[in-house]
This record gives structure tokens, sequence and C-alpha cells, in this order.
């Protein structure tokens, strides 16, 4: 039987290697329970105010002055990786409880892949419904991988609402709508970063993790989930 792990939160590092002999480590630390960030930080910067960064499809119930969690939550990222830019080769590792992950890849590739953990668990409504896949985190995942994960995540919710007296939706009607939601936080993000003038890292980064929601509502627009059914031919007679 696995051993119950006791520690409050659950700790996720990305170590940064680069080829001018530069490094770097981020610290992410969830909450076990909600998995959401548990950030330390009191100071924020004013472009990181929900006055200032607002989603056009925001459901917060944030007042004046307050902050967006996804800006608060980037804001030191895009602080270092301002002067890198996003195609060079770097070395990245991610040590999670279980494994090590390491891998060599463009900048922007393993940014995104953090900025992916930052963006859900940083307490946005909308982000927040990928939440599962952050407990079960896979860095550097593919297009296929990953759309595997979000549909399985997918149906497993849906048996949850089930057994909780709630109507599932067990053909992935309101799948597409939640992945639409999320693009268009997305594309904010994006806009926001470049008007800050800095290095295009992020936003690069940031539309690579686009591509893999583009990427899932592609198949369900086009019906392709069925692709997958051949992986299942045991459960099927």
């Amino acid at each position: 039987m696995p051993t119950k792990n006791l520690r409050q939160h659950i700790l996720i590092t990305y170590k940064f290697f680069f080829q001018n002999g530069t490094e770097k480590e981020f610290e992410i630390k969830l909450d076990r329970t909600t998995l959401n960030l548990i950030s330390n930080k009191n100071t924020h910067s004013s472009w990181t105010q929900h006055q200032n960064f607002s989603c056009p499809n925001c459901i917060q119930s944030l007042k004046p002055g307050d902050y967006c969690p996804v800006a608060t939550g980037l804001d030191d990222i895009l602080i270092f990786f301002s002067t890198f830019p996003s195609y060079e080769k770097i070395n990245v590792q991610v040590i999670t409880e279980e494994r090590t992950y390491s891998t060599m890849t463009s900048l922007q590739t393993a940014v995104g892949s953090l900025i992916g953990i930052l963006m859900t668990a940083s307490g946005c409504r909308i982000m927040a419904k990928l939440k599962p896949l952050v407990k079960f985190h896979l860095p550097f995942s593919s297009l296929e991988e990953t759309a595997f994960r979000a549909f399985s995540m997918y149906l497993l919710a849906q048996y949850f609402r089930f057994t909780n007296g709630l109507k599932p939706d067990w053909l992935l009607e309101n799948l597409a709508k939640s992945y639409e939601e999320i693009k268009i936080v997305n594309q904010y993000v994006c806009e926001k970063i470049a008007n800050l003038e800095l290095q295009d890292t992020t936003v690069n980064s940031i539309i690579v993790l686009n591509n893999f929601a583009e990427f899932i509502s592609l198949l369900l627009e086009q019906n392709s989930i069925e692709e997958f059914e051949s992986l299942f031919e045991e459960y099927l007679h």
C-alpha cells in the first residue's frame, strides 16, 4: 500500500540550466487539498491589479485594488525571463514527489510547462478546471498526451458528477466550452504581456500552451476523439 504523504503542500521544482552557465530554480508550492498556489509574496507589480488586468470573460469576485491571480502568479516569471530569447536551447529538470524529469528543449517550451502550472493553480476560476492535471503534472507532454489526459480527466469528472447527483456530460458537450474560455484567457494574457514590451519568451510560452487548447478544441470539433478508440479494443467486446 502506498505511504500517505503527510506534508501539507505539494512541491514541484523547475531547474533551468542555460548555455552561458546561468542557473535558475523555481519552487512551486501547492496546497495539497485545494491545489492552489502557496505564495509568501506580499507585493505585486501595478500591472497585475484587476483594474489593469481583467480578462473579458473574467468571473472572479474582485474589487478595484485587488490583483488578478493569473497575473500575480506570472509576475516573477516575466521579470526573470525578460532578457532571454524564446528560441534558446536549455536543459531543464522538473522535480516532483514521485520522480525527476529532464530534457533539452527550447526555453519557450520549458517556460510554457512552468506557466501551465502557475496559471491553473493561481486561483483563477476558469483555469481551475484543469487542476487535476496539475496534481498529476506531466511536463513537456506532447499534443496527443495532453489530449488523452484532458479527455480522461473530464470523463472522470463526469463520473463524480453522476455519483454526487449532478447531471453528467458523457458526450463531452461542455468540454469544448471550457476550452474556449481557457483560450480567451490565454489570448488576453498574451496581449497584456506583449504590451509590457518584454522579451518574447513568456508570450511565446503561452502561445505554446494555447496550441494545446486549440488542438483539443479541434479534436472535439471534428469528432476526432474517436482516434483513441483503437486503444480500448479490449473494452469493446
